[in-house]
């Protein structure tokens, strides 16, 4: 096996994103994943389509795109947990694991005798990393919590979309889940520790991992400009609250990305867009002035940079070393040649479909490297496997609790 997390064994009773996203980061470094899902259905994301991945005729696969964007690595099984012969097979596999991760509801894994007090008690070491939208504590533990939801609750949509008073006006979500995401970031970094802690100690424990404290833990500068100043930050569209100029700007096609990050970059932009009286005025020498004078300097900036295509300011500016880019929809993304030379995507035989892209973990190891050898499981197609050769039953014994409806 390969990658720095091979000797690890993880069993992943988690659904939608934030647990499963976790899954798939410990096995893309090199964990055996273990995902349990539900027999006939399986996880809910595997219906969330369309799109759906296309077998080698063009006809519709049962894999939803969503769910192959955070599975994959992972060996699947079916197992009815709601039966003590579906609970014993799990307890049985924790015997085996090194973590469990799971994202029920606060106390839901309980009345199948699947909690962590349950399996800790057949694996000591066990590190069981429980993931829900508000923790194990609070007076909210008991809601159900879903990213669109905590993206408004733990103040991200305060903070993004078009300013007051504009066209346009209003919260937005961010495009993709990122409190589901972030916290499957959060949940393999504690899992980490953990596992380092009982490598030093032989003691396992609980992560308790919550949507939005992760969503309030990652507002970053944002949550620390409001603790310093008592004053709520507003959404400012692409602009920066702290650095200008640092926001989309238009070109005479289009709009592309200025960050200028310091004051020397801002000497530079300048020079490039034409603007030597700016550049020496003391209103805008320092990013504090460019700041305070935000709402005077950037339409002057806005004149400029609509002089010429968004591909010309690219150009000019990258050649002095003036941070800037292109706002790339997801087909500009993977035609990128800097995205192709870093192989993002990566392409793996699927049993259905023939073929499966997916994107590869940003990570390289240089003494570890990562393989990607299993692509997103269809439903249960390890479930015989897994049984046989963890623990240890025979083809008969599986025949028969398939018969039975258990797997």
């Amino acid at each position: 096996m390969a990658g720095p997390l091979a000797h690890l064994k993880v069993l992943d009773l988690s659904r939608i994103l934030a647990g499963p996203w976790a899954g798939q980061v410990l096995a893309d470094f090199g964990a055996e994943v273990i995902k349990v899902e539900r027999p006939g259905t399986g996880d809910d994301t595997r219906h969330w389509g369309p799109p759906y991945l296309k077998d080698s005729s063009g006809q519709d696969t049962a894999e939803a795109a969503y769910y192959l964007s955070a599975n994959r690595g992972k060996k699947s099984i079916t197992v009815d947990i709601t039966r003590p012969e579906g609970q014993q097979l799990i307890l049985e596999l924790a015997k085996h694991c090194d973590v469990v991760l799971e994202n029920y509801k606060v106390g839901g894994l309980k009345k199948y005798g699947l909690d962590y007090a349950s399996v800790k008690a057949v694996n000591p070491g066990i590190i069981y990393c429980s993931i829900t939208g508000f923790g194990q504590t609070g007076p909210y533990a008991n809601r159900a919590g879903y990213d669109a939801m905590i993206q408004g609750m733990g103040g991200l949509m305060s903070l993004t979309g078009v300013p007051e008073g504009e066209p346009g006006a209003g919260p937005q979500k961010v495009g993709v889940a990122v409190a589901d995401l972030m916290t499957g970031m959060y949940a393999v970094s504690g899992v980490l520790a953990a596992v380092i802690h009982r490598d030093r100690t032989g003691e396992g424990q609980q992560l308790d991992l919550a949507l939005l404290d992760t969503q309030v833990a990652w507002l970053a500068n944002q949550a620390q400009n409001y603790l310093t100043s008592g004053v709520s930050p507003q959404r400012q569209g692409t602009a920066h609250p702290n650095i200008v100029p640092y926001q989309a700007v238009p070109a005479s096609d289009g709009y592309f990305m200025l960050a200028v990050g310091n004051d020397a970059q801002f000497q530079k932009f300048c020079a490039v867009a034409g603007l030597d009286t700016v550049a020496v005025d003391p209103a805008y020498a320092t990013n504090n002035a460019r700041v305070m004078a935000r709402q005077k300097l950037v339409p002057v900036i806005e004149a400029a940079t609509r002089k010429k295509p968004a591909a010309w300011w690219l150009e000019q500016l990258s050649a002095v070393h003036v941070p800037c880019g292109p706002i790339n929809d997801l087909e500009q993304v993977f035609a990128d040649p800097q995205v192709q030379a870093r192989g993002m995507v990566v392409e793996q035989p699927h049993p259905t479909a023939g073929r499966v892209k997916t994107v590869r973990n940003p990570l390289e190891f240089s003494a570890s490297p990562l393989a990607y050898d299993q692509p997103p499981p269809v439903l249960g197609e390890h479930t015989g496997e897994v049984l046989r050769s963890t623990l240890k039953l025979s083809e008969d014994e599986v025949k028969a609790l398939n018969a039975r409806g258990v797997i």
